[in-house]
């Protein structure tokens, strides 16, 4: 089958991507030594929250491939994927779309929760929101906070095995295209279109504002 070569990811979407496994990274590093590193565990709270905000933004009126009405597909797509291995997008397929939205509803859940986690060793570092409620709530939220990180750490430990299994099995190389931004794909298929850099801007800055704002309001 003939192929050529075109840009399925844009940047922003690569940004989203890379700069949302360093700060979990950190995130993971920092909640394990705690004490005052919990100060920049907080901080990266917060820019998760941007990040998450930005990329529901932009999965309505982003570029075609991060859009999730691209990739997001019912149960018979799925299984009609997992049959005959055609994707109707260049970008995700039905099973890595699905996997989109349960990461972005972890994320979601673990932001949400960390309003409300209070730091058990000194109480120096606890959530916006946890004052507002009883310290026994606060922490049995932290337990909750904690054990939904251990569940987004595994479904992405998944995520990497899934990728080694594509490139091992159907010989498709998932990560470099999230690197570069370019894939082959058959000659046939439609070139994604790209959203504007203003648009990404606007999304960007919009999702601070919100954050922001919202982190103001709570104080």
């Amino acid at each position: 089958m003939e192929e050529r070569e075109v840009t399925v990811w844009d940047v922003p979407t690569r940004l989203f991507h890379w700069t949302m496994v360093l700060l979990l990274a950190v995130m993971a590093a920092t909640g394990k030594i705690g004490g005052g590193w919990l100060a920049l565990h907080l901080r990266c709270g917060e820019a998760l929250a941007v990040l998450v905000l930005f990329r529901l933004l932009w999965g309505v009126i982003g570029s075609q491939s991060a859009r999730f009405a691209d990739f997001v597909g019912g149960p018979s797509t799925v299984l009609r994927y997992l049959r005959s291995g055609d994707a109707p997008s260049a970008g995700h397929n039905p099973l890595g779309g699905w996997m989109v939205l349960v990461l972005l509803a972890l994320l979601g859940g673990q932001i949400s929760s960390g309003l409300f986690a209070a730091d058990v060793d000194s109480y120096l570092f606890d959530g916006p929101l946890a004052h507002r409620i009883a310290p026994a709530l606060a922490e049995a939220v932290t337990g909750w906070h904690k054990r939904l990180f251990n569940l987004l750490l595994l479904l992405s430990l998944l995520h990497v095995v899934a990728i080694a299994g594509y490139r091992v099995l159907k010989k498709q190389n998932l990560l470099l295209p999230m690197v570069t931004g370019r894939k082959r794909v058959p000659a046939a298929a439609g070139v994604p279109f790209l959203a504007s850099w203003r648009l990404a801007l606007a999304s960007l800055l919009l999702a601070v504002l919100l954050v922001v704002g919202a982190l103001l309001a709570l104080g």
